[in-house]
């Protein structure tokens, strides 16, 4: 079983990264702050103006660690990287069912209801912890919403066109989105929910949402490069220049998992608050320094949550799930929905 790495995510403005032997070395204005063995990382994360030394950059695509440039606000900007992995026959192959309709169709039906499963029992969860605490109204809402998404996953076993699965995806995402308010248990209007937002974010959970989007989506591209497969050319997504379209088609079923429970915790527990956040003029909403490195090691924390595994038989860590779905023929519907009933 391949051994779960580090990410290391740099937020400091200024850090200054270098090589010291086999160490990867972070000063802020002459002194050392981190040490770290690269035998022990998977990728870098810079957020902001974070420079690293040329010999550092070398020494990264040697061994295969990953760099990957962020804005302060969690934009993707640039990833570098040593030469590409993996078997060029496997990305042959990949090229060749992404454009086969008859073979592509079961891997978009089951990365959506993949998706679908996760969101229900997001649903699932607040309704069986929080009965009591909602109205009527309120627990009428989830349980049309629940009820909704199940028809939509049942609907998806009889779909052989792409464009409607994507329309299903999108219907169920509207039903999910729709009630998401109902599952935010603070009173401050800063955590008011009000439908999906992105580029910018109009609201804290939108900005939290996205921001740990972003996250897994780097380890999602990590994880299919590590078994050899292209990021790029996906099956639920189309293709776009500069888009990590399958990367996108993996993170879909672990958005709810690790992203959407995980702003949900954080929010309800009051680990975040106004002051984590700014608003500007144009109603964009950014996250702080402070919030950004505490939704880090809530991430981080979240991702060493063991699951067990239906095939391997063992416990593995919630962050190898992204190189165990890549790893698994994901047409194959047995294996992508057993593995979704652990997840959760």
């Amino acid at each position: 079983m391949r051994r779960q790495l580090n990410t290391s995510y740099v937020t400091t403005e200024g850090a200054w990264l270098k090589k010291d032997g086999a160490n990867v070395v972070m000063e802020v204005e002459g002194d050392e702050r981190a040490r770290l063995p690269i035998h022990m990382l998977a990728s870098v994360v810079c957020f902001g103006r974070v420079m690293i030394s040329p010999p550092l950059l070398g020494f990264c695509a040697e061994e295969g660690v990953s760099v990957a440039y962020l804005s302060m606000h969690g934009r993707f900007l640039a990833r570098v990287e040593g030469p590409v992995a993996g078997n060029v026959l496997l990305r042959r192959e990949q090229y060749r069912v992404s454009d086969d309709l008859a073979r592509a169709v079961p891997i978009v039906r089951n990365v959506v209801a993949g998706k679908i499963y996760n969101q229900r029992a997001v649903l699932s969860r607040a309704l069986r912890d929080y009965c009591d605490a909602f109205d009527d109204d309120v627990r009428l809402a989830l349980e049309r919403a629940q009820k909704r998404l199940t028809i939509i996953s049942r609907r998806l076993l009889s779909e052989s066109e792409i464009d409607v699965l994507r329309g299903l995806e999108g219907e169920a995402a509207q039903s999910y989105f729709g009630v998401f308010q109902h599952l935010i248990r603070v009173d401050d209007p800063a955590f008011r929910f009000g439908g999906r937002s992105r580029r910018p974010p109009l609201d804290a959970v939108n900005a939290v949402v996205s921001f740990l989007y972003t996250l897994i989506t780097h380890d999602c591209r990590s994880a299919l490069e590590t078994v050899g497969l292209d990021p790029a050319v996906g099956f639920l997504h189309r293709d776009r220049p500069g888009r990590p379209g399958l990367a996108l088609d993996l993170i879909e079923e672990l958005r709810a998992v690790l992203g959407d429970r995980l702003a949900l915790s954080m929010v309800n527990r009051k680990q975040l608050n106004k002051k984590d956040f700014r608003f500007l003029d144009n109603c964009a909403c950014l996250m702080t320094d402070q919030s950004r490195k505490a939704i880090l090691v809530a991430y981080q924390e979240r991702k060493r949550d063991e699951i067990l595994h239906p095939f391997l038989d063992e416990k593995i860590p919630l962050g190898m799930v992204p190189f165990v779905l890549s790893a698994t023929p994901i047409a194959t519907p047995t294996a992508s929905r057993a593995l979704r009933g652990r997840v959760d």
